[in-house]
């Protein structure tokens, strides 16, 4: 079953085209990487995804049924999002921005639950924010304030994860972490779904890497079919070459 579908997805701004004829799939229990150049369009295509804006061409499906027919808190239930600027510039603390991913959940009168909360304080301490989650985010550094909003994006316990470039200023440690936690969460049966220019650190992660070039979809396929070198060529303009000295490594907790 493809819990989240994209079907011919096209996209022009102006007169440059962004996406052109893209199919993408979610299934439970993946962990999917989306990679290309700067500007290759992968942000845009989460946009899609998430149906905060709308294709020129080409059909999103959720469950089987098109993405623009659910109800927006329906849909917020099932698909969460974090993405890739995470700053606040209000005096919220992480507690309670990671709270406001529980609001899918209640009718807007409706006040907080238990499970709420043990929702919020599991989101916490999954990517180790609880140190920091009850000061005001303003005060938080940039990799504090993306682990902040990655623990919103858990307390919504949606099935389907998008995030646009997660270990963004997170040093080794926490990146690690994260990208272990989302595999954990795929084997666990969600989906998730990583645009990122870590290659090194998430490619021996995922289940699969979906590759955009130039628009299209240049390559679907496992990490090792994906990055080949002609593809490495192609996609990124780079020789893929053999470990030299100390690096790469691989890195574990």
């Amino acid at each position: 079953m493809n819990a989240l579908a994209a079907k011919n997805l096209s996209l022009q701004r102006g007169k440059r085209i962004v996406l052109d004829g893209v199919d993408l799939t979610m299934r439970p229990g993946e962990l999917v990487l989306l990679a290309g150049r700067n500007g290759a369009g992968k942000s845009t295509l989460m946009r899609l995804l998430l149906g905060a804006e709308r294709p020129a061409k080409g059909t999103v499906t959720l469950h089987d049924r098109p993405l623009a027919e659910w109800p927006a808190l329906a849909r917020a239930r099932e698909l969460a999002f974090v993405p890739q600027e995470a700053e606040s510039h209000f005096e919220f603390t992480g507690r309670e921005l990671v709270t406001m991913g529980r609001h899918p959940h209640r009718a807007r009168s409706m006040s907080l639950q238990p499970d709420d909360f043990a929702a919020v304080e599991r989101a916490l301490s999954a990517v180790d924010a609880l140190p920091f989650a009850d000061r005001a985010v303003t005060t938080l550094s940039s990799g504090e304030q993306r682990r902040i909003a990655v623990a919103r994006a858990l307390a919504t316990e949606a099935q389907l994860l998008l995030l646009d470039e997660p270990t963004s200023n997170l040093d080794l440690e926490h990146a690690l972490q994260l990208v272990v936690l989302l595999k954990k969460l795929a084997a666990a049966g969600r989906g998730v779904l990583i645009a990122s220019h870590d290659l090194n650190l998430l490619a021996r992660h995922c289940d699969r890497v979906v590759l955009l070039h130039e628009g299209r979809v240049f390559a679907d396929a496992s990490p090792e079919q994906a990055f080949s070198v002609a593809n490495m060529a192609t996609v990124f303009g780079v020789q893929s070459l053999a470990p030299s000295s100390y690096f790469p490594r691989d890195f574990s907790l």
